[in-house]
């Protein structure tokens, strides 16, 4: 079901651009819900939900370290690609954030079973941080002047929505019952999903897919296969098996983040690229996705 509504929204968003009904960046309008509105409530309904746990820190790592990867690739390639700034913020933003929720909980459900899902859902809840700190701040910091200065940084990054849901999330549920909260945060943060599935359609190009060939293709070979491929080397050094491994590690492998794609075209950061890495990311995704666990299955 769950694929079905992938290509619903991807196919709708895609027609309704090329049958002229809608007016011209009427994409604008949807991600601001989704960015003010339907991001904040992911935050607000999953991150009080973290337990901790010494054992769990492979899937609570996880999502830092496919970001850190992404910046170390894309310092070691931004010369050879001649990235651009907002390109480069781009890359970093939907290479570094994996699809964790949408794409990651059936197949990674369908794959490893419910203790499988488990595991997601923790890797899921720490992609929320990382979008909501490290990826508000690398989009704002590409899309200000060179001279705005780390203080009207750090500010914008504060009031940003995503971010005050992120520090509410951690703070009020320990002076309050937050959760009664709870069935208001569900509707609001199943919005999320679709919306942002049918802005992406919205804005996709594929006939102007040759001028990002080389950023996209640097972009996916990192998010499906050389960030799984780091995670597995960490499973294997810190000897983490079993389900918790394997879920960790295809975790890893799934397609870009859809939010992560609202957010860079939001700030204006190579909206083209971004939401090309979402659209064609999860379709090489479902092949990739298989591959990897067949890997697993022999090595962890």
């Amino acid at each position: 079901m769950n694929f079905i509504l992938i290509a619903l929204c991807l196919i709708s968003g895609l027609v309704l651009r090329s049958s002229g009904i809608l007016p011209e960046n009427s994409h604008r309008g949807i991600n601001a819900w989704i960015l003010y509105i339907a991001l904040p409530a992911v935050a607000l309904l999953y991150i009080p939900a973290i337990t901790w746990s010494g054992a769990l820190i492979l899937p609570v790592a996880m999502p830092w370290l496919v970001w850190g990867g992404a910046w170390c690739m894309l310092k070691l390639f931004a010369r050879r690609f001649a990235l651009d700034k907002e390109t480069h913020a781009a890359l970093l933003i939907t290479a570094g954030l994996g699809n964790t929720s949408f794409i990651g909980f059936p197949l990674t459900q369908a794959y490893f079973g419910d203790e499988g899902l488990r595991i997601a859902v923790i890797c899921d809840q720490i992609s929320i941080i990382t979008l909501s700190t490290l990826g508000v701040m690398t989009a704002l910091n590409a899309s200000h002047s060179a001279n705005s200065g780390i203080k009207t940084m750090v500010g914008s990054v504060v009031r940003f929505p995503s971010f005050i849901a992120f520090v509410a999330a951690l703070i009020l549920p320990r002076f309050t019952k937050f959760e009664l909260l709870n069935p208001l945060l569900t509707k609001l943060a199943s919005t999320l999903v679709p919306l942002a599935l049918f802005s992406v359609g919205l804005q996709i190009r594929f006939s102007e897919w040759r001028r990002e060939l080389p950023a996209l293709s640097l972009g996916l070979a990192y998010k499906l296969l050389i960030a799984p491929g780091l995670v597995l080397c960490a499973a294997l050094a810190f000897q983490v098996k079993g389900i918790i491994g394997q879920a960790s590690v295809f975790e890893a492998a799934m397609a870009p983040m859809i939010t992560s794609a609202i957010l860079a075209t939001e700030y204006q950061l190579n909206p083209r690229l971004s939401n090309l890495m979402v659209s064609v990311g999860i379709i090489l995704s479902i092949a990739t996705t298989g591959l990897w666990f067949l890997i697993l299955r022999v090595m962890l």
